[in-house]
């Protein structure tokens, strides 16, 4: 019994961030969500390998973009009730609660962390014309 339909706003997570969005199509397994709001900016990093620094390649993680359209696991998907909050803001602020709680961890996955954190910021500033 699905109880989500095309046009429902829904909280989405994307490999480690969480959003709002909007769902606009359906495949089996799989919603297509397009991106309102961020509620929690993505972690940096490999996910196979959380909280390592010491791999392959450090991802460089940036939040999905308002109005992109993601494919999302149908499991992660949960009905969202409430305003939407505004996308840049709701931006900066989850960008800003990643920062903080990296610049209190004493890791090398926090520092390396922050390093690619501050590149994502000059982009977020230049894409979306923000100031952190």
């Amino acid at each position: 019994m699905k109880n989500i339909e095309i046009g429902d706003y829904v909280t989405a997570f994307y490999k480690t961030g969480k959003y709002v969005g909007e769902v606009t199509g359906e495949r089996p397994g799989v919603y297509v969500v397009r991106i309102l709001a961020v509620l929690k900016h993505p972690r940096q990093g490999d996910l196979h390998n959380p909280k390592e620094v010491d791999v392959p390649l450090f991802h460089e993680r940036k939040a999905l973009a308002h109005g992109e359209r993601a494919n999302i696991p149908e499991k992660t998907v949960k009905p969202y009730e409430g305003e939407i909050p505004d996308y840049n803001a709701s931006l900066i602020d989850s960008y800003t609660a990643l920062k903080d709680e990296l610049e209190q961890a004493a890791s090398l996955h926090a520092r390396k962390s922050l390093e690619t954190l501050q590149s994502i910021q000059r982009e977020y500033e230049l894409m979306y014309n923000l100031t952190f």
